[in-house]
C-alpha cells in the first residue's frame, strides 16, 4: 500500500511536468492569443498588482501633496515678507520724494526777500494738546535763529520763533488764537487793503484777518501777504487766500477768513528767515 502510494505521487508529478513543459511550449509557438492557463496567471498577478499599486500610490501621492503644501506655505512667506518689504520702501521712497520736493522749494525765495537768509530746520516736536498752536524745531541760537523771526515753508508763512534754545526753537503757528500773535499783512486786491492776522476757525481750518475797512469789496481767491510793517518780517511772504468775509458784531470793520497757503496740519521742514542785516529784532504785538 505504501508503495503504490509512492507510485502514484510520482506518475502525477510527471505528469504535471510534460503538462508545464507542454504549456511552455504552447506558449512559445507564437500565437497571439494566450491561453487560458497563461491568462488566469496574468489576470491573478494583475489583481495582486492593482491591489499593491493603489496603496502605494495613495502613500506616495500624500507624502508629494504634503511636500507641496509645505513649499506652497514657504513661498508664500516669502512673499509676504518682501511685500511688507515693498510697503516699508514704497513708503520710505514717498518721504525722500516730498523732503526733496520741499527742499527744492525752499531753494526758491523770493528775490524780495535777499535782505534775509533762509536757516532750514526739520520739526521735531508738536503736542496733540496745542496741535494748532506751535511746533517745535531743530535749529536754534547758536544756528543764528532769535526769537520774532518769520517761519515759512515754500508754500508760505506758518507763524514766528517765540523760544530759543541752543540747538531748538519754539515756533508760534498763526493757527494760534493767543491775542497776541497778530501779524501785518495786505489784501493784494483791486485796492490794497491792510489788516491783521490774528485768530483761527479750527472747525473750518480758516485764518482770520480782522481789521479790514468796512466799505471796501473783497473776493474770493483774492492773496494775502506780509505787509513787512515794522521791519522785522519781510514783505510779500505770502499767507493764503480770501474764502469769504464778514463784517464785525459792530459793523466797524470787516473780518476775512483766509485759507493758509501752508498745510499748517502736516509741518516736516520748515524756513526760518535771518535778517542779514542786523538791527533791532524785538516785536512788540505785531509786525
Amino acid at each position: 500500500m505504501p508503495q503504490f502510494f509512492l507510485n502514484k505521487r510520482l506518475i502525477i508529478l510527471l505528469i504535471s511536468i510534460i503538462v508545464l513543459v507542454a504549456l511552455v511550449g504552447y506558449s512559445l509557438s507564437g500565437k497571439s492569443k494566450a491561453s487560458w492557463p497563461e491568462q488566469f496567471v496574468k489576470d491573478v498577478a494583475g489583481f495582486g498588482e492593482n491591489i499593491i499599486s493603489k496603496p502605494v500610490g495613495f502613500v506616495a501621492g500624500f507624502f508629494d501633496g504634503a511636500k507641496d503644501l509645505r513649499n506652497t506655505y514657504t513661498e508664500n512667506e516669502h512673499l509676504k515678507k518682501r511685500l511688507e518689504e515693498l510697503a516699508q520702501l514704497e513708503s520710505k521712497v514717498s518721504d525722500l520724494s516730498k523732503e526733496n520736493a520741499e527742499l527744492k522749494k525752499s531753494l526758491d525765495i523770493e528775490a524780495d526777500l535777499s535782505d534775509y537768509e533762509p536757516i532750514n530746520a526739520t520739526v521735531i516736536s508738536r503736542n496733540p494738546d496745542n496741535w494748532n498752536t506751535q511746533i517745535q524745531i531743530d535749529k536754534g541760537s547758536v544756528d543764528g535763529v532769535k526769537p520774532n523771526m518769520a517761519v515759512r515753508t515754500p508754500e508760505g508763512m506758518i507763524g514766528k520763533v517765540t523760544k530759543t534754545g541752543a540747538k531748538s526753537s519754539t515756533v508760534k503757528l498763526l493757527s494760534s488764537t493767543d491775542d497776541r500773535n497778530r501779524i501785518s499783512a495786505i489784501v493784494q486786491g483791486k485796492a490794497a487793503a491792510y489788516g491783521i492776522i490774528n485768530g483761527y476757525d479750527a472747525e473750518q481750518r480758516l485764518l482770520e484777518m480782522k481789521q479790514l475797512p468796512v466799505d471796501q469789496k473783497f473776493t474770493k481767491g483774492e492773496k494775502v501777504v506780509t505787509s513787512g510793517l515794522g521791519g522785522i518780517f519781510p514783505s510779500d511772504i505770502f499767507i493764503g487766500t480770501i474764502e469769504k468775509v464778514e463784517t464785525d458784531k459792530m459793523g466797524l470793520s470787516q473780518t476775512a477768513l483766509v485759507k493758509p497757503g501752508a498745510d499748517l496740519y502736516d509741518l516736516s521742514h520748515v524756513i526760518v528767515l535771518k535778517r542779514t542785516l542786523e538791527g533791532d529784532e524785538s516785536e512788540g504785538s505785531g509786525s
